[in-house]
């Protein structure tokens, strides 16, 4: 159970990476806009409406967090299992880069057969540059066997 919660705040820890690459370097060079799934993703399954567009973007910002610390606490449960490292990294993003497509496909945020190349690409990267931080903070900072 401890390694859930390490691994959760671990990925609150990888979710700041994530945005912080996207922001500096993704979005840059994709010229990619803000996106707002993961507020999208909160609307559909809670009742909850933004007033206004920044209430929008603080919507969206918890639900990245939230996002990121569930996908923090799938790597705590590898890493339990002995899975850490690149084992646990693509572990954990074969099954939440599964899950992730198939949510929100099912709830009609996305047809991800539909998306360009460079779409596709784009998701995958900013997926795989959370779940890496967030093992590499999880193994480095906050695992049991270091303290």
């Amino acid at each position: 159970m401890a390694d859930l919660g390490r691994g959760a705040l671990a990925g609150v820890a990888g979710s700041v990476v994530m945005t912080t690459f996207q922001k500096l370097v993704e979005m840059p060079i994709s010229g990619r806009e803000d996106s707002y799934g993961p507020a999208q993703l909160v609307q559909k399954l809670l009742p909850v409406k933004p007033g206004s567009d920044a209430g929008m973007k603080r919507l969206n910002y918890a639900a990245h967090t939230a996002l990121g610390a569930m996908w923090g606490a799938a790597y705590g449960a590898a890493a339990h299992q002995g899975l850490r490292g690149l084992r646990g990294t693509a572990t954990t993003f074969g099954a939440i880069y599964t899950q992730d497509l198939v949510m929100i496909t099912a709830l009609g945020l996305g047809k991800p057969w539909t998306w360009s190349r460079k779409e596709a690409t784009i998701d995958v990267l900013d997926k795989v540059v959370v779940i890496a931080a967030t093992g590499a903070i999880f193994d480095r900072f906050l695992s049991p066997s270091d303290r």
